[in-house]
């Protein structure tokens, strides 16, 4: 079996309201739904095809009462939850839930020095034994860290997790630093723009088609706040919220009669964020960029 840890695991909507992001997820990127409750926890999963993909619950009533709102969070497997935990505490993170026996494994919640939430998991229950192939259709194929200060934010994450650096992509004014876990190349890190009101993790789910999956998004009661716009091997990708605010990407194929049809693909640098890709390249200028709600 192939370790989980320092890589993506797991993945969670923790939202305000379940039956309808069940609807509008399994409308916009095609997952089914499946009950997954215990005793002390309702709890669905995501599925694509056979694969459970990621979970979906109630965003807790006194998180609320704290201002909290609902987000995708990813869970990074490691060996042991406390140690991970003591780690985190030691290189200036913070812990917001501490090492709990939870319905997918021992987890924890935490954030970065930089307060990017994310959490850690050990002996994962209801996820893939080994790690799912980027480019597996409905499964997550890209993570993304929107840092305050990005070389600050992977040193953190090197030390922790054992990330290492792989191609880094200068523009006139950004870097834009890929990342590995276990020498295989699985995200990125840059420093966000000012328009980002807190630094945040952003997870790029798979489609088919670009084009059909934003329209599907605007059509079950969501927003694309940006794109699509193209990244390199062919791919584009757009970056979008649900009808309760979480912020999601997704990353697919756009068709020849499309990319014709659309005015505003002209490749060029920019120096805001809207120019610069999810691998950092040169890209097609998004129309617009709207501010997301967080």
């Amino acid at each position: 079996m192939v370790s989980l840890h320092g890589r993506f695991a797991w993945y969670e909507l923790i939202t305000t309201d379940v039956a309808a992001a069940k609807a509008f997820y399994g409308k916009v990127v095609g997952w089914q739904a499946r009950d997954a409750s215990t005793p002390d926890l309702a709890y669905a999963l995501f599925a694509a095809g056979s694969a459970a993909v990621s979970g979906v619950m109630e965003l807790p009533p006194d998180a609320r009462k704290m201002g909290a709102t609902p987000r995708w969070m990813g869970y990074v497997g490691v060996d042991d939850v406390d140690a991970a935990v003591d780690r985190i505490k030691r290189l200036g993170g913070a812990v917001y839930v501490p090492p709990t026996n939870s319905n997918i494994g021992r987890i924890a919640v935490v954030a970065d020095p930089q307060t990017a939430i994310l959490a850690v998991v050990e002996g994962l229950a209801p996820g893939p034994q080994q790690p799912a192939a980027l480019e597996g259709a409905g499964h997550v194929g890209w993570h993304e860290l929107l840092a305050a200060d990005w070389e600050k934010a992977f040193a953190f994450y090197s030390q922790l997790f054992g990330w290492q650096k792989a191609d880094a992509e200068l523009g006139p004014t950004q870097t834009y630093q890929l990342f590995a876990a276990g020498g295989q190349t699985i995200g990125g890190i840059f420093t966000k723009r000012p328009v980002e009101p807190v630094p945040y993790w952003l997870f790029y789910f798979n489609v088919d088609d670009i084009d059909a999956a934003a329209a599907r998004v605007s059509e079950a009661g969501g927003e694309v706040f940006e794109g699509p716009f193209e990244v390199p091997e062919g791919s584009w990708i757009a970056r979008c919220i649900d009808p309760q605010g979480a912020i999601f990407a997704l990353q697919g194929k756009r068709s020849r009669d499309a990319i014709l049809r659309d005015p505003a693909a002209e490749v060029g640098w920019s120096t805001e964020y809207g120019g610069l890709s999810s691998r950092g390249r040169l890209v097609a200028k998004p129309r617009g960029v709207v501010k997301p709600r967080r």
